[in-house]
């Protein structure tokens, strides 16, 4: 039986946008809570995230969008010592503080160091527990409380560092993950599949879509068994002909019926079906290899939980 990684940083926790923002270092221990008192946290295989380096970021994201973020951070530092706010603006709701550009060299790195991990045989398949998430940041640009596309960079790292051929991701966040559509539409060496709901932010993914990308907008309210339905027929089908050699989740839990980020009706439950597809298909293509990296989830008890079911599949616990 194969080890599951769990790379994680507490550089990951020093990354907070301002109080009352959904997205804060509080998810990351409410996770870790949570596996810690079932026992989970036991049966994973613990590593430090390294840093990643720019020379790879690259691989996703223009090295204009890179240098910004690190002026941008040298900027706000010097105006903190100088009296000054202590977060600037990215988009309306995304800011910086003085850790975010290193949680995101991090969160990025863990993506990569896992990537590593698995290709290496060291480990079946790998969960990432970082933030500041990634499926929204573009090519050129952060957003959606995203900075780099921490799935789009580990994807193009295994092709392009390591080599590998065809690579999936399967993202099943409540949002669209554009950043990731914006990174990887029209490569070939990767299949993309996702649902979302829709119309939702960022409003998108429902316009023809590069021939690589599987996306199935739904409307809200929609439950659990009509989501299975929807990936036995849509993803399934064009994941088993594609026959990846690796495979990498956008692990977004606000699809959750209990987290009102989005209006969704899954449950965690559901959650575990979805993963042990996605296992399926790793098993009979990928040698088992995934990376699995968190993108959202915002109340605290269902993203715990949910987390949890995601890392029993993986685990085989």
């Amino acid at each position: 039986m194969g080890k599951t990684g769990y790379f994680t940083h507490r550089d990951c926790k020093k990354h907070e946008m301002g109080p009352g923002h959904p997205e804060c270092p509080e998810r990351l221990d409410a996770i870790e809570d949570r596996l810690l008192i079932t026992g989970v946290s036991d049966a994973l295989e613990h590593f430090e995230a390294p840093e990643a380096a720019l020379a790879d970021i690259e691989l996703a994201h223009t090295r204009l969008h890179i240098a910004s973020l690190r002026g941008l951070t040298d900027w706000l530092r010097e105006e903190m010592d100088a009296g000054g706010p202590s977060y600037t603006q990215m988009d309306p709701d995304t800011s910086i503080n003085a850790h975010t550009w290193k949680a995101a060299l991090r969160s990025a790195g863990a993506a990569m160091a896992a990537t590593d991990a698995v290709i290496a045989g060291e480990l079946e398949n790998a969960f990432c527990a970082v933030r500041p998430p990634g499926h929204h940041a573009c090519r050129d640009k952060a957003m959606g409380f995203c900075f780099f596309n921490n799935v789009a960079i580990a994807a193009k790292y295994a092709l392009e560092r390591h080599q590998l051929k065809r690579v999936a991701v399967v993202d099943f966040d409540v949002h669209h993950g554009n950043g990731t559509e914006n990174i990887l539409a029209g490569d070939e060496r990767v299949l993309m599949v996702s649902f979302f709901q829709h119309p939702f932010y960022p409003y998108s993914g429902d316009q023809s879509p590069a021939a690589n990308m599987v996306n199935v907008p739904v409307p809200a309210y929609t439950k659990g068994m009509e989501v299975r339905e929807l990936i036995d027929i849509m993803w399934m089908p064009r994941l088993e002909a594609f026959k990846p050699e690796m495979i990498f989740i956008s692990a977004g839990f606000d699809a959750h019926r209990d987290d009102d980020m989005g209006q969704m009706g899954l449950t965690e439950q559901d959650y575990a079906w979805i993963t042990q597809r996605i296992k399926d298909v790793a098993k009979k293509y990928a040698q088992g290899r995934i990376v699995s990296c968190l993108e959202g989830g915002y109340v605290m008890r269902p993203l715990a939980l949910s987390v949890e079911a995601h890392l029993r599949v993986l685990a085989d616990l």
